[in-house]
């Protein structure tokens, strides 16, 4: 029997997502999962995301993620603010939040807000303490896995081709997102090869702020608080971060959210 599914569509800056109340559960599939994000035969998005109701005493609800291949996935940074987004437009939240992923509980707050369209969050990442250093790059878990390179002009690099030797490299068990980057105004400029969406997409939360730390540890950043502004294709982000010899903490990833359009769709 057919049913019809109510969604809403968000990305953060410019990485998309298929966003689902999903409080009154509906039972979706992998297959369902992958159609809905496809481009020429479903909604389209680099993943999707059901809000559910919470699972922890004090927390306004979970948050379950979907890589476009179907498969729950870990922790995704701008899937999470574009949930914190819609937990504000159906009015589970106001201004702050506490809510639960895969790797745990995460705090996150709307700095701005417009019209139900447009929002400005940050959101508070978990503790690092642990960057895996190579000849060819940085290997660290930001709630989700990332090999970090430094290129000389990622703008012109091939991403795709590079990214996709790298994603299946024998040095990180199940893979692994992999983030390019070069120095860019007063900051760098990022460019990820996600797996599970098995392509370039336009901004990776959880890689601009793997990327960030790896541009630290790489420069020999002084202790103490940092800001390090971060550029991709989809926008700008802000990550701040508390350095302390070998531990980064106090780690807030800020960026854009916007809503692009709701539906129902025929599964």
């Amino acid at each position: 029997m057919n049913k019809d599914l109510q969604f809403v569509k968000f990305h953060g800056a410019g990485n998309d997502f298929i966003l689902i109340d999903n409080r009154i559960p509906v039972n979706l599939s992998r297959e369902e999962v992958a159609k809905l994000c496809d481009r020429h035969v479903g909604i389209g998005a680099d993943g999707l995301i059901l809000l559910e109701k919470p699972k922890t005493s004090g927390t306004h609800f979970w948050m379950r993620y979907f890589n476009a291949d179907g498969n729950e996935a870990s922790l995704c940074g701008n899937g999470s603010r574009c949930v914190v987004a819609f937990a504000d437009s159906l009015g589970i939240i106001s201004k702050k939040t506490i809510f639960e992923a895969f790797d745990g509980l995460h705090t996150a707050e709307i700095i701005t807000g417009s019209d139900d369209h447009f929002w400005q969050i940050s959101l508070d990442m978990h503790d690092v303490s642990e960057i895996e250093k190579f000849e060819d790059g940085l290997f660290l878990n930001t709630g989700s896995p990332h090999f970090v390179v430094p290129v000389e002009e990622v703008i012109q690099y091939n991403v795709f081709e590079e990214g996709k030797k790298l994603r299946h490299d024998t040095r990180f068990v199940g893979g692994t997102n992999v983030n390019f980057f070069s120095l860019h105004q007063n900051g760098i400029f990022v460019r990820t090869y996600e797996r599970g969406v098995e392509a370039e997409t336009r901004s990776c939360g959880t890689g601009v702020t793997a990327t960030a730390l790896a541009w630290a540890e790489l420069q020999k950043f002084s202790d103490g608080m940092h800001y390090v502004p971060v550029y991709t294709h989809g926008g700008n982000f802000d990550i701040a971060f508390q350095k302390r010899e070998t531990q980064y903490t106090s780690i807030v990833l800020t960026g854009p959210v916007e809503k692009a359009f709701s539906g129902i769709v025929i599964l």
